[in-house]
Order: structure tokens, then sequence, then C-alpha cells
């Protein structure tokens, strides 16, 4: 069973950059794909990121459209630890924003549903400011 725990959400304006980090627990994190998802309030849970299973740190990265080419999702397996580097950062990207893992996912398409997940960190806020 893993743990996930979230860090490094915050405040920030609106083109900013933020960074998350998400360490697992477990000694088989390089089979886990992993993702992350942000939940704003009163909406449903959407997915953002996500990356494969990887005997080594990297592993094919997925991302919602809206994201493409300003959050870069990444991995340490020898950390245990997933990144997501946030940058250009717009105020409707306000949220909770969850990392997730999929210790069983092997399929060859993006990870972007959260019932492809079995475990999920606690969520930590991320505030963008207009």
């Amino acid at each position: 069973q893993a743990q996930l725990v979230e860090s490094g959400g915050g405040l920030v304006q609106a083109g900013g950059s933020l960074r998350l980090s998400c360490a697992a627990s477990g000694r088989t994190f390089s089979t886990y794909a992993m993702g992350w998802f942000r939940q704003a309030p009163g909406k449903e849970r959407e997915f953002v990121a996500a990356i494969s299973w990887s005997w080594r740190s990297g592993g094919r990265t997925y991302y919602a459209d809206s994201v493409k080419g300003r959050f870069t999702i990444s991995r340490d397996n020898t950390k245990n630890t997933v990144y997501l580097q946030m940058n250009g950062l717009k105020p409707e990207e306000t949220g909770v924003y969850h990392c997730a893992a999929a210790p069983n996912y092997r399929g060859s398409s993006s990870p972007s549903r959260p019932d492809d997940y079995d475990y999920w960190g606690q969520g930590n806020q991320v505030t963008v400011s207009s």
C-alpha cells in the first residue's frame, strides 16, 4: 500500500510558477504510474498530467491540453518522488492539487481517469491571484 504526501503549493500571481512534489512510500515506486489532478471548489476532479512507470527516472508523459507547454511532470525514482513544475499559472487553475498512484496501470494510453488510480495524496492548495 502506498502513501503519498504532497508539498509545494501556495499563493502565486498569475503568470508565476510553482513546483509541486509528491513523495511516495513503498519499495516499488518505479512500477507505479503517477498522476496529478486538480479540483476547484464545486467542480469535479480533473486530470492535469501523468507519467508512466519506469525502471529509471523518466517515463512517458501525458498532459491535459490546457497545460501543455506550461506544465512538466517528472519523476525521480531514487527519491520515490514525482514533481509537477507549473509555469505561466492562470487564476482558473486555482484548486487543490492531488497526486495519485496507479501501481497496476500498464495501458498504452494516458491514465487520465481518477478510476485509473488506487492511491491518493491529501491534496495541496494552489491559489493563483489575478
